[in-house]
């Protein structure tokens, strides 16, 4: 099966849980490339048998690119046996970890008609050495009011990479 995994990231953590994605693909036989959302439409998805979008939330939303793309080639993604996973930090959670609970991700699914196969919500990182001072400023009060770290030298990983390699493995079955 030939796989294509179409990326949106704000600060390239999203990129990374692609990465992993591949791996797996690639071990159980299939290929899988990776795309930046900014380089793909209906041509580049032609020759796949599936199409998986991840996207990463900043402050309670995707970027307005990725509901620009899914309403655009709505219906080559509905031919694709598609998938979708979003990457933010509410899913460090344990009860907002899912597409069912993740608040984001129910809104994103209110917004949009397409309804992927496949669909999960991965936590992300928080790197405040890279943020802008005022990114820096409003993350640290969300985590101060959600309980995160707010130290602004923290990079901190919360992605669950067991999680990421068992979608991995569901986007590869029949």
């Amino acid at each position: 099966m030939k796989i294509l995994l179409i990326y949106s990231t704000t600060d390239g953590h999203t990129i990374k849980i692609c990465e992993r994605i591949k791996s797996v693909v690639e071990t159980k036989g299939h290929q899988l490339d990776i795309a930046p959302l900014s380089d793909a439409n209906a041509e580049t998805m032609a020759g796949f048998d599936r199409v998986i979008i991840g996207a990463s939330i900043r402050y309670g939303k995707h970027q307005p690119a990725v509901y620009e793309f899914i309403g655009k080639y709505q219906q080559v993604l509905e031919q694709k046996d598609g998938g979708f996973f979003s990457v933010c930090l509410v899913a460090r959670k344990p009860n907002k970890n899912t597409p069912e609970t993740n608040p984001y991700f129910k809104k994103f699914l209110k917004r949009i008609t397409w309804r992927p196969k496949h669909m999960a919500v991965f936590a992300g990182k928080i790197n405040y050495p890279i943020y802008k001072w005022n990114d820096r400023l409003m993350i640290r009060f969300i985590m101060l009011i959600t309980s995160g770290p707010t130290d602004p030298s923290t990079v901190k990983v919360f992605t669950d990479w067991d999680r990421v390699e068992t979608f991995a493995k569901s986007i590869c079955s029949q």
